[in-house]
């Protein structure tokens, strides 16, 4: 299912008198999703993630703009009636019910025409639960379970009704680091085997990148940039998607542009052919770096990090907005860094540069 917003916003109102505009969480947003896409909404803590996807569910009412499913207006209409499967942070699974009690709570209060039998249920209920792998768990209730499969219990309940939708409202969070791992990989597996149209909620731009078709990054209620995930990181639109996508993070630096060429202090880093004489934040990715003992860009090593195959050299420089600069290189290149300073080319293709006064991007 195609999902459209059209010019969508929502304002709550303000609890202080002296303050009436309210607080805006979703500001004027214009998107498109493509039938049977995974996308991840993403961006940090109050942006306005949880807010859209409750909009898109029927759960709370925009306060201007439309939402249509498929073409058809659905900004009015209930969240019963818009075929959404919602999987909560907390799971929110009925503790004193079984896993295949709770797996047909949803199919339980159809009403008519669309009334099911009790068999019907059940062999709906175990159809969801071998696509998450819970069959064997249908019995037990979920204060048996780990936090993983009680993961799978949730999205079995949302996917038993074949939704025209899925919202996942950062469903991993309570999970481990490797159960973290091995659950996104779930979900992109069971989205793959659907087909069904996934907004997927989160402020970890690794997850968001890792499994998703389309990435879009919210800042303050605002769509920031749109994209497929490795082309919105080498081509981040602004200072602040280029900072919020990257592990490491990207490296920052005061620049400016003088003659056709980028500097950062007093050293020519790069070409700017084409750029007018500007002051600019320089943004490199970590991996934008090559030891060079004859390059112009200096930085005097901290310490160097062995992490297997490469290897992380955490030095500082002058003009850094951050305390230290992070440059990761081949480990066969260990050898090269010393004590003191050590010289780098930087690649063009992992650098941007953005203007000091908007933090848009320049393209050189």
């Amino acid at each position: 299912m195609k999902v459209t917003l059209q010019n969508l916003t929502k304002i709550y109102p303000s609890r202080s008198k002296k303050e009436s505009k309210g607080v805006v969480a979703v500001n004027d947003f214009n998107i498109e999703i493509a039938d049977g896409q995974l996308v991840g909404l993403l961006g940090p803590s109050g942006c306005g993630k949880s807010t859209m996807l409750n909009l898109l569910s029927g759960l709370q009412k925009p306060t201007g703009g439309k939402i249509l499913f498929d073409g058809d207006d659905v900004t009015n209409l209930p969240p019963e009636n818009r075929g959404v499967g919602l999987v909560f942070q907390s799971y929110a699974l009925y503790p004193h019910l079984t896993v295949k009690q709770n797996i047909t709570f949803p199919l339980e209060n159809r009403r008519g025409k669309d009334k099911l039998s009790k068999d019907e249920m059940n062999s709906m209920a175990l159809e969801a639960a071998k696509l998450v792998q819970i069959e064997s768990l249908m019995d037990r209730k979920p204060g048996e379970l780990s936090g993983g499969q009680q993961q799978r219990v949730a999205i079995a309940r949302a996917i038993v009704k074949k939704p025209r939708i899925l919202l996942l409202d950062e469903p991993l969070s309570n999970l481990d680091a490797r159960l973290r791992l091995q659950t996104r990989e779930e979900i992109r597996r069971i989205q793959r085997s659907t087909g069904i149209t996934t907004v997927f909620v989160t402020h970890d731009q690794e997850e968001a990148m890792s499994i998703s078709d389309l990435i879009i990054v919210m800042k303050d209620g605002v769509l920031q940039q749109v994209g497929k995930p490795q082309e919105v990181y080498d081509n981040p639109g602004n200072l602040f998607v280029a900072k919020f996508l990257g592990t490491p993070p990207v490296n920052t630096f005061d620049g400016y542009v003088k003659d056709g060429g980028l500097y950062i202090g007093e050293e020519r880093v790069l070409d700017a052919a084409g750029v007018e004489d500007c002051d600019v934040n320089v943004a490199i990715r970590p991996e934008g770096f090559e030891i060079n003992p004859q390059s112009a860009f200096t930085c005097t090593v901290d310490r160097v990090e062995v992490m297997g195959r490469d290897i992380s050299i955490v030095s500082t420089h002058e003009f850094s907005h951050n305390p230290l600069v992070r440059s990761i290189i081949g480990s066969e290149n260990v050898n090269d860094v010393t004590e003191g300073n050590v010289k780098f080319d930087v690649k063009k293709n992992k650098t941007c540069i953005f203007r000091k006064d908007t933090d848009e991007r320049i393209f050189f």
